[in-house]
């Protein structure tokens, strides 16, 4: 319990599809002038450095966010070079999804260079209108306690709330909110088997509580059935309510090929990921359908990278 730490695993190929999609979530939600409510179940420690020890160890942003912010090129708009035909000469602009993502990091590094990463703490801060609301839950004593110093420095007031108390019985407080608009984003660190039917076991009281809300899971896809059994649950819960959702996901390598370091074999990291979206803007199948075709391309380890979409109930 609590060896978890995300501050490895910050800005990685996972990270790019979770935030790229919240972003996108945040842009469509915020149209109306009604109050927003947002509650991040496993806010993390908030904010990242990429050029930490934490981020180094691991060297998962290098193969994640720095891979395309490395590409970007000084063009009018974010350029990057295709990764499937390097010697093609052909570079490719990033769909909408992708170049407000790129857009949104760039704001949080504005000297230029790309050592700050944010969370999804800072990315839902950076898009909230004076009306909307954010409740952070994070049980980790060091996450927390760093959590609440990088909030502190926003001088957010009441607009923002950390809590530390698990996420998955705390949200129950909170919907449905008094503005009956809500975007809850579940993204545990899966650290413990039980997590997977925590979250399908989340998801189906607050449905019950709150069926018009926006939900958005992310899950790792890795060697183990209850990760592949839980977008299966997900969807089931989303049929029985009756609720429209959307299954994305993004595999950039082989989970079953293993890799040799300093004479020792070992298992890859994560090879794959994916985001559950229930009650998604009918804009967001569009967006993805143009963006996961290019971060497979640009963010593919071999030759097994793919994508997936799905979409039912609308």
């Amino acid at each position: 319990m609590f060896s978890y730490r995300h501050a490895f695993h910050a800005g990685n190929h996972g990270d790019v599809l979770k935030h790229a999609v919240l972003i996108a979530l945040l842009r469509h939600l915020t149209l109306k002038d009604t109050a927003l409510t947002v509650i991040d179940t496993h806010a993390g420690a908030g904010l990242y450095r990429l050029d930490g020890d934490y981020a180094r160890t691991s060297s998962e942003a290098a193969a994640g966010v720095l891979r395309l912010l490395s590409d970007k090129k000084s063009a009018p708009g974010p350029v990057i070079k295709r990764k499937s035909a390097p010697d093609s000469g052909a570079d490719e602009a990033p769909s909408p999804l992708l170049a407000d993502y790129l857009d949104t990091l760039a704001g949080f590094n504005p000297g230029g260079g790309s050592s700050i990463y944010p969370g999804s703490p800072f990315i839902v801060q950076r898009l909230l209108r004076p009306q909307d609301r954010l409740k952070l839950f994070e049980m980790h004593p060091t996450d927390s306690r760093t959590l609440a110093a990088n909030i502190a420095q926003l001088e957010a007031g009441r607009q923002v709330a950390v809590l530390r108390e698990d996420g998955f019985s705390g949200l129950r407080r909170f919907l449905p909110p008094p503005s009956r608009r809500a975007l809850v984003l579940c993204d545990p660190s899966y650290e413990l088997k039980t997590d997977y039917a925590a979250v399908a076991e989340m998801l189906a009281e607050a449905l019950k509580r709150f069926a018009t809300g926006t939900y958005a899971v992310w899950y790792p896809l890795i060697p183990r059935p209850e990760a592949h059994d839980l977008p299966r649950r997900l969807k089931t819960l989303a049929q029985r309510a009756g609720r429209p959702w959307l299954n994305a996901s993004l595999t950039v390598k082989s989970s079953r090929l293993p890799v040799r370091v300093d004479g020792a074999e070992r298992r890859p990291g994560l090879p794959a990921s994916g985001l559950f979206v229930v009650n998604p803007p009918h804009t967001l199948a569009p967006a993805l359908q143009a963006a996961l075709p290019q971060l497979v391309r640009w963010l593919a380890q071999d030759e097994h990278a793919h994508s997936g979409l799905e979409q039912g109930g609308n």
